[in-house]
Order: C-alpha cells, then sequence, then structure tokens
C-alpha cells in the first residue's frame, strides 16, 4: 500500500514525466493498429537476421508506433515479453527505443510498474545497457532505470541486480575533469531543497541522479555490499559538487524560477546530495590506527597507570584537577592537537579568519540519545541535512554582564523581539557579524566539534573508550581578552578543559549537594546569589598546553585577562572534551540490564499474563525497576558513570578497574536488597497512571535488549515489556486488588534477584547494549566529518 501511495505521489509531482508524444488519431484506429503491429513485431525480433536492415526497419517502425500514442496495459504485457531480447539488439536504435519503451511501461501503473521489475532479464538487459560507448543508448536506459526508481520495489529490484555498482562506474567513466553547477530555487525555498543544475552533459546528470537515488534506497547491509574503492571514488565526486552547492548556498547565489536555462537541472536537490555523501560514509573507518588510547591518556590526564587509578578513585566525579604540561613529553604526546591547530591558521591570526571558518561548516542536526538506527534519523532530518549552522544549536555568541552576571546573547539582542521564534540559520552576514561580535567581546562557542575535524573526532572516540562510553563530546570556545563567556553555571556531564592558544582564569566550586546530575535534566544557571560563596572554591590559571578537569555538578566560570606587559596573546580558544554518560551507562542502568537480564532467565516458570500469578510475577519485576530508580535518587553511586566497558577492553580481567566495578556491583546489590519501598513504588506508578504516563518511560531502552532475542518456548517476552498503557493501567488494577499477595511476590522477586544475578551475565548483555549505542554514534559521527570534509 505504501509503495502504490509512493507511486502515486511520484507521479503527481511530476517527479517522472515522458517527453510530450504527438497523440494524433488516438481512438479505436490507433489501438488496432498498436495490435496489429504486435505479431509483425515479434516476427521481426525473434528472425535470426539481426543484421538484416529490413528486419530492424520493421522493428524501429513498429517501437516508434507503440511509443507515439497511449500504450495499453495488455499491450505492454505482450510487448515485454520480447523486450529482453529487443534490448540486446546490435541496432542502437532499436535497443534506445525499447528501454524508453520499458520506462514508459514503468509509469503506465503501479501494477505494471511491478510487472517489470519481476522480469529478470528485462532488468538485467537494461542495466547492461549503461556503460555502452553510445550516447543515446546509455541515456535511454538510464532514462529507463529512473523510471522504474518510482516504486520501493522497482528500486530494491535494481539493487540487487547491482544497477546501483553500474552506475557508479558510469558516472565515473563520464564526469569531466570539472564541477560547475548552480543551485535553483524550484518549487520550494527551503534550503535543503535547493535543486542542482549542472554545466555538464546530460549523461551524467542522468547517472548520477539514479546512482543517488538508489544510495539513499540501500539499507546499511547494501551499503557495506558496494566495493569501498568504488565508495571511496565516488564519494569524492559527490563532495566535489556539494563543495561547489555550499559556496554557492552560503553566497546565496541561487537562481530564481525560469533562469538557468543552458543548465541541465535535474531533481536532486541538496538533501539528497548530502545524504548520499551521508550514507557512503556510515560504514568508513575514519579512525585509522594513527593515536592509541594511551597517547591520550597520557597527554590529556595523566602520565602513568598509576596516575589514572589515583584520578578515578579520588577525583573522578568528585573533585577538579589540573594537569599542567610538562617539558618531558614525548613529540608524539606533545602534539596531539597540533594538526587542529594547524586547521584553524596560526594563533596570532585566528581571530582574524573566524568568519570564513564558519562558513566551511554546517548544521550538526541532534539525534536523539535512545536513537539506534541511523536510517531512521536520516530519515526524520532528510529535509535539513546539509543546512548551515543554527544559532543556540551549533553555535553560541554570547558574553556575561559584569554587573548583573547574566548572559548577553548577541542574535537574540539584535533580533526582532516581536518575531515568531524560529531556528535561527546563520546567512553569510551573520557570520561576518560575529566577527565584529568577538570583537566587541563576545565569546564564540561551537558545539560538536568531533563532527566537524576529524583530528577531535580522533582524541574523542579515544576518550570515550578511555572512561567506557559509547561516545563523548567536544566544544571549542573562543574568548576575547577581559571577558567572560558564560555565566557561572554547571554541567550535566564531566568536562576535560584543554588550553589551546593563550591563558584562561577558573573559579570551580564544589557540588551544591552529593547527588550528581543526571544527563538530559534541566540544569539551573546558577549566579553569585545563589552560590555560596564560602563554599569550597578552586582557582585554576591556565596556560597553553594544560588540562583541567571539572566533575558533572561543580558550577563553575571563566574568564580572560590581558596584560600587555606579561606577552600573551590576549584572547582565549579552548576544547572542552564532555564526557556525557547516558542513562543506560550509569550504574543505575546497568542495574536495570542486571534485573532485565536476570528476568529473561525466569521466563520459562512464568505462567500467560492472562493468569493471576502471571500479572503478579510481571508487576513485582516491573515494581522493582521502579525501587531501583528510586534507590537512585538518594544514593550517589547509582548515578555515578559505570566503567565496566572500560575494565572489560583491557586485557588483565583480574585489573584493578575490573575489580572496582565488581565491588560497586556488590555494593549496589546489597543496597536493594536492604530497601523496601513497594509502598513507594506502588504510589510512583499509581500517580504516572493517573497522569495518563508509562510509569516505565524511562527505562524503555531496555527493550533494545531484545531485538535479536527469540521467544523463549513460544513465549515472547517483548509482548510483555511493551505492553500498552491501557492493558498496564488493568494489569495494575488487578495487581493492587491483591495487594498483600503481591507484596509477596514483590519481596520474593526480590530476593532471588539479589541472591541469583551475576556479575559476568550482566556484564555480557551490557557490552552488547554498549556496542549497539557506540556503533550509532560512530556512523553519525562518520556522516558528520564526511560532510564536512570538503
Amino acid at each position: 500500500m505504501e509503495d502504490l501511495q509512493e507511486f502515486k505521489k511520484n507521479n503527481n509531482n511530476g517527479n517522472r514525466k515522458r517527453k510530450s508524444q504527438s497523440h494524433s488519431n488516438t481512438g479505436n484506429t490507433d489501438r488496432r493498429s498498436n495490435t496489429l503491429n504486435f505479431p509483425l513485431l515479434m516476427a521481426a525480433a525473434l528472425s535470426h537476421s539481426h543484421t538484416n536492415t529490413n528486419t530492424h526497419t520493421v522493428v524501429k517502425d513498429c517501437l516508434t508506433k507503440f511509443l507515439s500514442h497511449p500504450i495499453q496495459p495488455h499491450e505492454a504485457t505482450c510487448i515485454l515479453s520480447l523486450c529482453p531480447l529487443l534490448l540486446r539488439s546490435k541496432s542502437p536504435h532499436i535497443a534506445t527505443l525499447t528501454a524508453q519503451f520499458v520506462g514508459a511501461v514503468s509509469l503506465l501503473s503501479f501494477e505494471m510498474n511491478h510487472q517489470v521489475v519481476s522480469d529478470f532479464h528485462t532488468l538485467k538487459a537494461l542495466t547492461s545497457l549503461i556503460p555502452t560507448s553510445r550516447k543515446a543508448v546509455s541515456m535511454a536506459a538510464c532514462d529507463g532505470l529512473l523510471d522504474i526508481c518510482s516504486t520501493c520495489l522497482g528500486r530494491q529490484r535494481l539493487l540487487h541486480f547491482s544497477a546501483l555498482e553500474t552506475l557508479m562506474f558510469a558516472f565515473l567513466e563520464v564526469q569531466g575533469s570539472s564541477t560547475l553547477i548552480s543551485l535553483s530555487t524550484g518549487d520550494d525555498v527551503n534550503i535543503a531543497s535547493l535543486r542542482i543544475g549542472f554545466q555538464k552533459g546530460e549523461l551524467p546528470v542522468l547517472l548520477l541522479n539514479a546512482a543517488i537515488i538508489l544510495i539513499n534506497t540501500c539499507n546499511i547491509e547494501q551499503l557495506r555490499k558496494i566495493p569501498s574503492k568504488l565508495s571511496e571514488c565516488f564519494s569524492v565526486s559527490l563532495k566535489e559538487v556539494w563543495r561547489e552547492a555550499h559556496k554557492k548556498m552560503i553566497n546565496s547565489d541561487i537562481l530564481g524560477a525560469g533562469q538557468g536555462m543552458n543548465l541541465y537541472f535535474s531533481n536532486i536537490t541538496i538533501s539528497d546530495l548530502v545524504e548520499s555523501i551521508f550514507r557512503l560514509s556510515i560504514n568508513v573507518d575514519q579512525f585509522p590506527a594513527l593515536m592509541s588510547s594511551n597517547i591520550v591518556e597520557r597527554r590529556i590526564f595523566w602520565s602513568s597507570e598509576d596516575d589514572f587509578k589515583h584520578f578515578i578513585l579520588n577525583q573522578w566525579e568528585v573533585l577538579p584537577c589540573v594537569v599542567r604540561r610538562f617539558s618531558g613529553a614525548s613529540l608524539e604526546v606533545d602534539e596531539i592537537f597540533t594538526s587542529f591547530m594547524q586547521s584553524l591558521c596560526f594563533k596570532d591570526s585566528f581571530p582574524l579568519v573566524l568568519s570564513s571558518i564558519l562558513q566551511d561548516l554546517i548544521s550538526c542536526l541532534p539525534i536523539d540519545s535512545d536513537e539506534l538506527d541511523i536510517l531512521n534519523f536520516l530519515m526524520e532530518v532528510r529535509n535539513k541535512l546539509g543546512c548551515p549552522l543554527i544559532n543556540e544549536q551549533d553555535i553560541r555568541v554570547l558574553r556575561t554582564d559584569n554587573q548583573f552576571k547574566q548572559e548577553v546573547h548577541f542574535f537574540q539582542e539584535n533580533s526582532d523581539s516581536c518575531r515568531v521564534k524560529t531556528p535561527h540559520v546563520l546567512c553569510l552576514d551573520d557570520m561576518l557579524k560575529c566577527q565584529e561580535a568577538y570583537n566587541d567581546g563576545y565569546t564564540v562557542a561551537l558545539r560538536g566539534m568531533e563532527f566537524r575535524f576529524e583530528r577531535v573526532a580522533l582524541i574523542v572516540d579515544r576518550l570515550a573508550s578511555i572512561f567506557g562510553q559509547p561516545s563523548a563530546g567536544a566544544n571549542m570556545y573562543l574568548t576575547p581578552p577581559n571577558s567572560q563567556g558564560l555565566a557561572r553555571h554547571y554541567d550535566d556531564h564531566c568536562v576535560f578543559v584543554c588550553q589551546i592558544f593563550g591563558s584562561k582564569q577558573w573559579k570551580i566550586f564544589s557540588q551544591p549537594n552529593g547527588q550528581l546530575p543526571r544527563l538530559y535534566d534541566p540544569c539551573n544557571i546558577l549566579n553569585n546569589e545563589t552560590i555560596d560563596d564560602t563554599r569550597d572554591c578552586y582557582s585554576f590559571f591556565l596556560n597553553e598546553g594544560d588540562v583541567l578537569y571539572i566533575p558533572r555538578g561543580c558550577p563553575h566560570e571563566a574568564c580572560t585577562h590581558y596584560d600587555k606587559q606579561d606577552g600573551s596573546v590576549g584572547f582565549s580558544l579552548h576544547l572542552t572534551l564532555g564526557v556525557e554518560v547516558e542513562p543506560p551507562f550509569e550504574w543505575e542502568g546497568f542495574m536495570h540490564i542486571a534485573l532485565f537480564c536476570w528476568n529473561r532467565t525466569q521466563h520459562h516458570s512464568h505462567p500467560s499474563l492472562k493468569s493471576l500469578s502471571g500479572i503478579l510475577n510481571v508487576m513485582s519485576t516491573r515494581l522493582l525497576h521502579i525501587v531501583i530508580g528510586l534507590i537512585g535518587n538518594s544514593d550517589p553511586a547509582f548515578r555515578k558513570a559505570c566503567l565496566v566497558a572500560a575494565a572489560s577492553s583491557q586485557s588483565n580481567t583480574n585489573s584493578w578497574l575490573d575489580q572496582c566495578q565488581r565491588t560497586i556491583f556488590s555494593y549496589l546489590i546489597s543496597k536493594i536488597s536492604r530497601e523496601l519501598r513497594f509502598q513507594e513504588a506502588l504510589k510512583n506508578v499509581e500517580a504516572a497512571i493517573e497522569r495518563n504516563e508509562d510509569p516505565f518511560q524511562q527505562i524503555k531502552w531496555l527493550g533494545y535488549l531484545n531485538q535479536e532475542r527469540e521467544s523463549v518456548e513460544g513465549h515472547d517476552w517483548d509482548l510483555d515489556w511493551y505492553v500498552g498503557s491501557t492493558e498496564i493501567k488493568d494489569i495494575f488494577a488487578v495487581y493492587v486488588e491483591y495487594k498483600e499477595m503481591a507484596e509477596r511476590v514483590f519481596m520474593d522477586v526480590k530476593s532471588k534477584f539479589c541472591n541469583e544475578v551475576s556479575y559476568d551475565d550482566v556484564t555480557a548483555n551490557y557490552k552488547l547494549l554498549h556496542e549497539k549505542y557506540e556503533e550509532v554514534r560512530k556512523q553519525y559521527m562518520n556522516g558528520m566529518l564526511s560532510l564536512h570534509s570538503i
């Protein structure tokens, strides 16, 4: 049904239009004529005289007549049986006409399209015409493939017959040495919907259009099957087009309707182009073995294993500390940021080229924290992919008012406050204003540096592995002399501040309470009135090469001081490397995984949900998940980052880090065993149901552990886990009705879980989930890096 709707939509929108034909005398006479032509065409096609001029003439005349009048489905069905033979004709004219016929039939209806793509020999013969030396034949074949692509089934069948590889090879063969393009608004003013016009021949445009359509249809496995060298070469060509398109987009060099009549315009849009570049890079290894994790460790944090151990046991998520640049570092360790620094030009001139750097960047659209399907992400953002930087999402230009200690945001201050708030996409004029804002004391903060610079991505990737997290992040801050950017605040993630250029003064306060903030929880902006200045305060002055660690939850602020006599550059440029701990990778998440996995081993003894015993068991296990969350709200140990993935990646399973993780696990199990909280958990679920909320929404990610698991003894536990809100309400009502019995079952479930759960069994499942999160985040990083490497 979806394929049929897509077919109608494509044809209604005119995505594939046949060249207009002169349809004179289109009545019963024409249909009788075509019917009489078919036996003649069959006889000529089946003739063994392949070089007979008269035979060729008969075939050409018959095909021309069929194409000059509306094609009837029953006639098309008859002629399709001859198409494999006709497509292999030695006559270029016959092959061209047959390819046109196949394309025309594909557009007749969804059913006819299905009939065409179901014919193995026709698709194979049509695809084989793409690389021919005769331009007219190649164009007709390519046009035919584009017509077949009007349905999802057609695209999938072409992928099955390796049409994509054929198109990519053919394009690389015929493309010119230079890429000259123009952009046109077409029917849509959306930036990502800008159509691309080429100043090269029509054949390369057709080949590129068809290849992009098929690339953007591929699933992950189909993308993996594209030969790596072919994918790499084709990506280079796509990036050449993207480079020119991006320049014109930034400079607003866009043609209006009716302009560019001498160009070859296709249906390729900016979003189509960048999606193909993104997809082709998903499975590319962006991080060759250029830098090992211990190089990052030694340069940023410590110089030996003992230093790392001391940091984890005494300062990680607890106390700030600074690592000074040491003169005895090896060249490899000392120059970890060298290539990144070089990409930003020399330090003395960097602020002067700020606007030109911003022009090379695009928006890194946010991906949901629990998104584990990169293609689903692409589907959601395909109309926005490739757009320039977005204010407050990719870039912030701000300063802190010295008197009121409040942030002033440059673009908000200079915008019409009455205007409806929509995402502010930076234009060229805005980027030039960023330079002016910097000169006026504003800090320029760029998010997602790991998606824009390969060297930063490499460092961040190694950082994530050190702390056993699926990913990490990097932001860049450029602050002018004698200025403060962000007001005093705390972050929901730990950061390592790496001073690249200049110097900066930092003040860090101890955590307001013993509980660590959670990722994505609201972070209050704190000022002097809400922070007790008698609280522990740490002062650090960072010079180039120094690294400052700030635990999550610690309020902090920083400013630059410029004194001409000290010979400093005055401004400050630093990177903050953030270790973001997603909910599944806190210790509370580990305990949820432990309960979930233990419960799966109990399914053989679980009755159906339709029975009272089944309801009591299911709801008691669910309620224990709620109890774990409640304990996590009061015990700081549950919110700390779980380093199991970091420990298990070490070759020595008896290492101090592994033993440390086992000790924490034992403590948390004993904590759960001692806590009751049955009544509190019951009220928590009841309140959520009254608000029409899912009481288990925050742990829905546990379902990812079941995606590849088969049902146990015919019982599909996925159905129990994804019980709808209405069913939960009904089941909970039964559970409350038998409250005393339910509490006994709950206590029994909790006792068995705490006594039977195995750390090693949980670790295996935890690593599986970790790998799923890590894979998608690396795919996203690969895609964004590819779009920036132009």
